[in-house]
């Protein structure tokens, strides 16, 4: 977990990353969606013991995804009501797995709470009476610390796993982890691709949004206090929107309208090409490791350039006479960082203020403006962004 003790511009407040970024109505305008058949869900249902799934852990059968989720950091008192629980003999809710072709899980809904339970088992996790509500003799035990009967009573306690099986289609499934609650809220997007996704694209995407260039561009949006210690900092995937982000600058960035028409949603593009890093999509080629170099090297200097043109702007909606900047904009993100990915610095500084002004004007158009705020998932609009964009800003640089 990334510390920062210094953030510049850091908010006062802990509200999380995804708050600071619009909602995206990434409707598809007038295309019509084909809904998918009931017929093809696939989930069966087991129990396992918490010593089952913890041995599973250990010899990567069920894979926790150990950066999804991350701004989920719980505290220690919640870990500890957790374990108290099951102590007590309290049934937790049910977990969400996702079966991989070779019968391995990954979890996509209960991540916290089998880290909590993987962490106590392994002797990770100390009990404090100030955390326990009811087992307040426990005070300073961990696992093997426990009396004998209390540690078969939690090693054989039992969970509900739903699993959604290999064979489901891929749409349906996304359709089904979206409906999934995790902590109260409905997962996002991009927690959906991520739970589905293989190790390239998950290291891939971590990578280029923790690039400094991207924490400066977007002036430090994904950083929140760290829960056990307020005074430093941890870096706050935003429920993964940081990811997506990245994502999008990546499918975006050779944008063709006639590939993007193939595809019955922005969703679904973006799933694929999610595959295309993985090397697993059926639709279209793999990406080599130069072309994951290049879009890496793309994606730092346009974060680079935005944040020197634009500055506090970079991202987001700037309409004339705002008081003051709003969230960061997906839409806008997309249009923006693609657009300057194509110069050099040194391209731009001479007319950093022409260019930005250029911009921003952008936000003055109604048709641009629409093309950022509804249906954004439209090929239309789509293209009137991406292009608008690259219009303005090669006309500034005349």
């Amino acid at each position: 977990m990334t510390r920062n003790q210094n953030i510049e511009n850091g908010e006062e407040d802990d509200k999380l990353a995804a708050d600071a970024v619009d909602d995206d109505d990434t409707g598809s305008g007038d295309a019509v969606v084909q809904p998918w058949n009931p017929s093809k869900i696939r989930i069966t249902t087991k129990n396992f013991t918490l010593r089952e799934v913890v041995e599973q852990i250990k010899l990567d059968e069920i894979d926790l995804s150990p950066d999804f989720q991350r701004e989920y950091v719980w505290k220690r008192r919640q870990r500890t009501r957790l374990i108290e629980s099951v102590l007590l003999g309290i049934p937790l809710p049910a977990f969400y797995f996702n079966q991989e072709d070779d019968a391995t899980y990954q979890v996509v809904d209960g991540v916290q709470r089998l880290s909590t339970i993987s962490l106590f088992m392994n002797d990770r996790h100390i009990l404090e009476a100030a955390d326990l509500e009811y087992l307040k003799d426990l005070d300073g035990l961990s696992y093997t610390s426990l009396d004998q009967a209390s540690m078969r009573r939690f090693r054989s306690a039992q969970i509900v796993v739903h699993i959604i099986e290999p064979q489901t289609p891929d749409e349906v499934k996304y359709d089904i982890f979206g409906r999934v609650n995790t902590l109260g809220s409905p997962l996002s997007a991009q927690e959906i691709r991520h739970a589905m996704s293989r190790a390239p694209s998950r290291n891939f995407l971590r990578h280029l949004s923790e690039l400094e260039s991207f924490d400066h561009a977007t002036a430090r949006n994904f950083f929140r206090r760290y829960p056990d210690d307020p005074g430093s900092w941890v870096r706050d995937t935003g429920r993964m929107m940081n990811r997506e982000l990245a994502l999008r600058f990546c499918a975006f960035l050779n944008f063709s309208e006639d590939t993007y028409r193939q595809y019955s949603s922005l969703d679904a593009y973006l799933a694929d090409y999610t595959k295309r890093i993985d090397g697993r999509s059926l639709s279209s080629t793999g990406l080599s490791e130069i072309d994951l170099d290049q879009l890496q090297s793309k994606f730092d200097q346009a974060m680079t350039n935005a944040a020197t043109v634009l500055g506090k702007y970079a991202f987001r909606r700037h309409p004339r006479n705002a008081s003051k900047r709003g969230p960061i904009n997906r839409a806008v993100f997309e249009a923006q960082s693609t657009a300057l990915a194509g110069y050099s610095s040194a391209q731009l500084m001479g007319k950093k203020e022409t260019v930005r002004a250029a911009l921003l004007s952008l936000f003055d158009e109604e048709e641009y403006v629409l093309s950022i705020t509804v249906g954004t998932g439209d090929p239309r609009r789509v293209t009137h962004r991406l292009t608008r964009t690259k219009e303005a800003l090669a006309e500034a640089l005349k």
